[in-house]
């Protein structure tokens, strides 16, 4: 291993055979843990839709919290459905499938579709070159100020803490994942179907158990808050200070994995909520690796615990973060590009 650290502070591995071994131990599922996580997942939040239906009659002020909670309960469903769709969940892939689709239902996403574009990203993570699938649309420096004034209104718009987290969520998981990709090949596009209808009948069924508005607007909150969250983390995974990225030519996969995606250190009850996605630098080195091992993994050798953790704290800086200096290698808020136009603007010294 050289000693020589690099940019970001991590030393690099000489060889991906190195990173490789290590990881590999770590790989291997488990059919108690993959069921124990099932159970204390999906036991407590059919729980609180059961609390819900009882608490509705008496007050709303009751079901709100349970709601919220359901929402949070939501984000550790989808890191089940996350983990199936990389093949880590279960050892089977049929097992995984058969969860993920089930997962899918309540996380409001189409297994197969959602695979394919995940893949994508996994494979180009941090790579300048390829960004615009499975990823936060995020321009360089140069490109915004070339960019027309529509593009760049509705680049400003996007960016927005309450769209990004708030509106684009909801969008994002009610209405763009209900329509396949122009890209997707069948068997993608027919698992959007396949999920439209899975979640029409869900929905059909809970509207009569609850009353339709009741149900819409119980599943809005749920919805609300995981897809939110979810959407925070994925932010602050692959947006942070000191994030890596390059140009194809000079990309490097193990660079991206350690240095352009974060560890994202949390309280504990947070990492549980989270299903252990904190440790994304680990995740996208290896996503064979199942949530419930990821930990274990970062203990394991020094090099990934050289990668400087992104706290609760420190992560809230990343909201300022809105562009791509190619220039200064880093992530810049639109503040920079009015000091760069002063710093322009100013006569060459005499």
């Amino acid at each position: 291993m050289n000693s020589e650290p690099n940019a970001g502070g991590v030393r690099p591995i000489a060889n991906n055979a190195a990173w490789k071994e290590i990881v590999l131990k770590y790989q291997k599922p488990s059919p108690w843990k993959a069921a124990w996580q099932i159970i204390d997942t999906l036991v407590p939040y059919g729980l609180l839709w059961y609390l819900m239906y009882l608490l509705r009659p008496v007050s709303w002020w009751l079901v709100l919290p349970l709601a919220v909670l359901a929402g949070a309960l939501l984000v550790r469903v989808f890191i089940i459905f996350h983990d199936c769709g990389h093949g880590s969940f279960f050892k089977s892939p049929a097992a995984n499938a058969l969860v993920g689709f089930l997962a899918g239902i309540l996380t409001f996403t189409p297994y197969y579709h959602w695979r394919w574009e995940h893949a994508i990203h996994h494979a180009n993570a941090g790579d300048l070159d390829k960004r615009g699938t499975g990823d936060v649309w995020t321009m360089t420096v140069q490109e915004y100020l070339e960019a027309s004034r529509w593009k760049k209104f509705a680049y400003r718009l996007s960016r927005n803490p309450f769209v990004l987290f708030v509106i684009a969520p909801l969008f994002l998981f009610v209405v763009l994942q209900r329509v396949p990709s122009t890209k997707a090949n069948a068997r993608e596009r027919h698992s959007v179907y396949a999920m439209d209808l899975a979640i029409l009948g869900m929905a059909l069924s809970l509207s009569l158990v609850f009353g339709f508005t009741a149900y819409v607007v119980i599943q809005l909150i749920i919805l609300m808050v995981a897809g939110g969250a979810g959407v925070w983390m994925f932010y602050v995974q692959h947006q942070f200070e000191d994030v890596y990225w390059e140009r194809g030519e000079n990309w490097s996969f193990t660079a991206a994995a350690l240095q352009g995606s974060s560890f994202y250190k949390l309280p504990r009850i947070l990492q549980w909520f989270s299903g252990n996605i904190g440790f994304h630098h680990i995740h996208h080195l290896s996503p064979r690796i199942p949530n419930y091992n990821l930990e274990k993994c970062h203990e394991a050798d020094p090099l990934f615990q050289q990668v400087k953790p992104v706290t609760f704290i420190s992560s809230l800086k990343s909201i300022k973060f809105r562009l791509w200096d190619e220039k200064g290698r880093k992530l810049v808020g639109f503040r920079h590009l009015r000091k760069q136009r002063k710093t322009d603007d100013q006569p060459p010294p005499k």
